[in-house]
């Protein structure tokens, strides 16, 4: 199975969580998983067409995600990422610094492309991902954690509906 990790980065900060998610899908199996930075690009479009997961990231900028991000999603249109499950993070200064907003924005353009989105919620206890993970900050050992156990989850929906034949890619 693959995994795709798609993520806009100038500071390192979100390019930083991304190797964390990284980690933690890697926790759930033999997963081959390729991050992919926008702005140093290309991104391997054959990866991201033969993954059936792809988790993307974003800073924070005035409560909604990157111009280059919302850019990707404008020009993927060749991209075939409907059906595959998708999965937000954000990076951010600071609480309420309206990075709920911009993991809703990711969302909805995951939604528009036809995505299936997942999180693991409140449903699988604590560390709770309602819509995501964001990374404050400098991201210490808890949020960490945290961020490898959303990577893992959403890589164990991925094995469990596509690997397990629930689902056809």
């Amino acid at each position: 199975m693959k995994i795709s990790i798609v993520y806009e980065s100038k500071s390192g900060r979100t390019e930083k969580v991304a190797h964390m998610i990284e980690e933690g899908i890697k926790r759930a199996g033999d997963i081959e998983v390729k991050l992919m930075n926008i702005e140093k690009g290309p991104v391997d479009k054959k990866f991201i067409n033969e993954s059936s997961a792809i988790f993307f990231g974003t800073p924070t900028y005035y409560s909604s995600i990157s111009w280059q991000m919302k850019k990707w999603f404008d020009e993927s249109f060749k991209l075939n990422i409907e059906g595959k499950i998708g999965a937000a993070f954000a990076t951010a200064d600071y609480l309420g610094g309206g990075s709920d907003i911009a993991l809703l924005t990711l969302i909805g353009h995951m939604v528009v492309k036809g995505m299936l989105v997942y999180s693991g919620g409140s449903a699988l206890g604590h560390p709770y991902t309602h819509l995501g993970v964001t990374a404050l900050k400098q991201v210490d050992e808890k949020q960490e954690e945290k961020i490898k156990i959303f990577g893992k989850r959403v890589a164990e929906k991925a094995l469990m509906l596509y690997e397990s034949g629930h689902m056809a890619k």
